[in-house]
């Protein structure tokens, strides 16, 4: 498989080589190894996640206070967009996103490290996603920033109404959650990515 780093620290879009014949086709949708060695550091997995989401739906943007949640995103059925916003203050690409198409046709996955939040949409009339997390969901660590955020200008689907929880409709904007203190800083996020480096150094 090929694993790319994209514009911002910490996301990298994974290409699995698909292996097609008359049965159907065969693909690795994560490889260790791999990840390891374009990472830097293994992905440990304590929680798999499935979703499923009807055209219109926006999920996000999600994320969880450090020492966080790293998330490898793959979309089996069905085609959606997975946004990355890097909301770590300091960081040379704050503010900025990259969008990602994941479907059932190319196969690709999405990572993101922690400290950075994230949001998908179908693009499909359905779409299932399942992820894998480097930590189990506990209450209190999560905290959302609003999708719709004008100052983000995120490229979700326009061609339907969008469809969000009342937590995500109700979530601050970007500014709001600086002034709420909801954001880790680049300095706390590197130290991080540090550790889990070392981490795999010591073992």
């Amino acid at each position: 498989m090929e694993i790319e780093p994209l514009g911002i620290q910490g996301v990298f879009l994974v290409k699995p080589k698909v292996f097609p014949d008359s049965r159907g086709e065969f693909l690795e949708m994560f490889s260790q190894p791999a990840f390891e060695q374009a990472v830097g550091h293994p992905l440990g997995v304590a929680q798999v996640n499935c979703s499923a989401s009807v055209r219109g739906t926006i999920r996000g943007l999600h994320g969880i206070a450090l020492p966080g949640q790293a998330r490898y995103m793959t979309c089996p059925a069905g085609a959606m967009v997975d946004i990355v916003v890097d909301t770590r203050l300091g960081s040379p690409t704050y503010r900025q996103h990259v969008a990602v198409e994941l479907n059932q046709d190319n196969r690709h996955a999405l990572y993101l490290a922690e400290g950075l939040v994230h949001g998908f949409a179908p693009r499909s009339e359905s779409a299932t996603v399942v992820y894998l997390c480097s930590s189990t969901w506990s209450p209190g660590t999560a905290y959302q920033i609003n999708p719709l955020d004008p100052d983000l200008a995120l490229p979700w689907p326009t061609d339907v109404p969008p469809v969000q929880s009342e937590k995500d409709m109700a979530a601050p904007s970007l500014r709001q959650a600086e002034r709420l203190g909801l954001l880790p800083t680049w300095t706390q996020c590197e130290a991080r990515y540090a550790e889990l480096a070392n981490l795999t150094a010591v073992n």
